[in-house]
């Protein structure tokens, strides 16, 4: 299966490629064009570096935003569960639940069913920042999920959630 869709340009004269204008993106994806990983990465990257540029006042370290995103959904998860969601390693993991209980953003508290457990939860702080941040996530994801219809929008999340849960779960 071929997915790049690009057909390249041969000069007839010598007949051999003609040479592309990488400036404005007309690269062959060659064998990269039949993964999917490298699709989702590339659209990734573009969304990430866009995300990051708007919040730079933040000055975010990498997974932290996931993080509190999650411990607001999910109150009283472990540290364990975070990281898992985010696939992030364990110990990374602890560094961004400090990094969030240092900037008031998120709580531990000692699990009531399991002593050795902690129990995360959002502070209002927290979901202040959050709401900041989503709105900003909105500005930097709406130019590219205008380019899809509302059926589309929604197919496209079935299919990634579907692909997740049958995968990595």
């Amino acid at each position: 299966m071929h997915w790049s869709g690009i057909s390249v340009v041969v000069d007839p004269m010598r007949n051999v490629p003609a040479e592309l204008d990488t400036d404005q993106g007309d690269l062959e994806l060659g064998r990269l064009g039949n993964f999917v990983g490298f699709r989702l990465r590339r659209i990734q990257n573009q969304l990430s570096r866009n995300f990051a540029a708007v919040l730079a006042d933040h000055d975010l370290r990498h997974g932290l935003f996931s993080a509190l995103a999650i411990i607001s959904a999910n109150p009283g998860l472990s540290q364990i569960a975070v990281a898992r969601e985010i696939g992030l390693d364990k110990s990374l993991a602890v560094i961004i639940i400090d990094d969030l209980e240092r900037r008031k953003w998120a709580r531990r508290e000692r699990s009531q069913t399991d002593r050795r457990r902690h129990a995360l939860f959002i502070t209002p702080t927290g979901e202040a920042a959050l709401d900041d941040m989503f709105a900003k996530l909105e500005l930097v994801e709406h130019d590219v999920l205008e380019t899809l219809s509302p059926e589309e929008r929604h197919q496209l999340a079935s299919l990634l959630d579907r692909i997740y849960t049958d995968c990595f779960r």
